[in-house]
């Protein structure tokens, strides 16, 4: 597997060209947007009372919390889905047991899946990074099952493989690491290396611990695309400053900053 020199993100094979590796949820897809979406469209069919905007916020918690359950092994992709479903329904006066769990995830599912969007702002950024990055590829790493995410990339019109815009789809579930572990980067570095040199590479990602620290730690350019414009706590903040990650607000920023990082020999 190449190497990847962490100030510059170059890796070490000659006459290879860039990649361009991304995040997909909250990055591409406008997941927080369909998931808010999904939820209320679901609390209305179940009849649930109570502030549509604590029960958004409840139901983003109980998915940061289940779904990293997940990422650590102590819970399946099925059991942190019926756990939140669990959650949700209790905290709105219903008891579901199971077997009604996975039913009741299966219906907002489908509020959920038919809310899914890009980003504005994904395809002029991929056409310019094609402008200024000649012979540019493009992947994406994310935290989840390959075959769910997949299938959100092929709804979305970002098709994986010959022909389609994504040369690779690398996800934690099929690689049994995750983000930020080093590995799922050198993993997907070296998917691309097996078709081709690669002569630098950058990942983009919106968390800043997960996406952009954890790349730039593994040899990577890390970019933290922060639309929301957060404020990092200290220590991450530092973190980020030592690894020398890049925070973006939008992808319009993403083809000058890589142009300069990546471009050239």
């Amino acid at each position: 597997m190449s190497s990847v020199d962490s100030a510059s993100g170059a890796v070490g094979t000659a006459g290879g060209g860039p990649v361009v590796l991304f995040d997909l949820d909250d990055t591409l897809m406008a997941h927080r947007e369909a998931v808010a979406a999904g939820i209320a469209l679901h609390m209305r069919e179940r009849a649930y009372a109570g502030d549509l905007a604590a029960a958004q916020a409840l139901w983003h918690e109980l998915e940061e919390r289940h779904y990293h359950a997940y990422l650590a092994g102590d819970l399946t992709f099925e059991q942190q889905r019926r756990a939140r479903a669990t959650d949700f329904a209790l905290a709105h006066g219903e008891q579901v047991d199971d077997e009604a769990a996975g039913a009741w995830f299966s219906s907002y599912f489908e509020r959920y899946r038919e809310a899914w969007a890009l980003h504005d702002d994904v395809h002029p950024a991929l056409d310019a990074l094609e402008t200024v990055l000649p012979g540019v590829r493009f992947g994406i790493i994310t935290n989840g099952e390959f075959e769910f995410q997949l299938a959100k990339l092929v709804r979305l019109g970002l098709e994986v493989g010959h022909p389609g815009r994504i040369a690779h789809l690398v996800a934690s579930g099929a690689e049994g690491v995750a983000k930020p572990d080093p590995r799922i980067f050198a993993a997907a570095v070296a998917r691309f290396a097996a078709d081709a040199p690669v002569s630098r590479a950058a990942y983009v990602g919106d968390r800043l611990r997960t996406d952009a620290i954890g790349a730039a730690e593994a040899g990577l350019v890390g970019v933290w695309l922060n639309r929301p414009g957060l404020r990092p706590a200290d220590d991450e903040a530092a973190d980020a400053a030592a690894a020398g990650v890049h925070e973006i607000r939008t992808l319009a920023e993403l083809p000058a900053l890589l142009a300069a990082r990546l471009g050239g020999d």
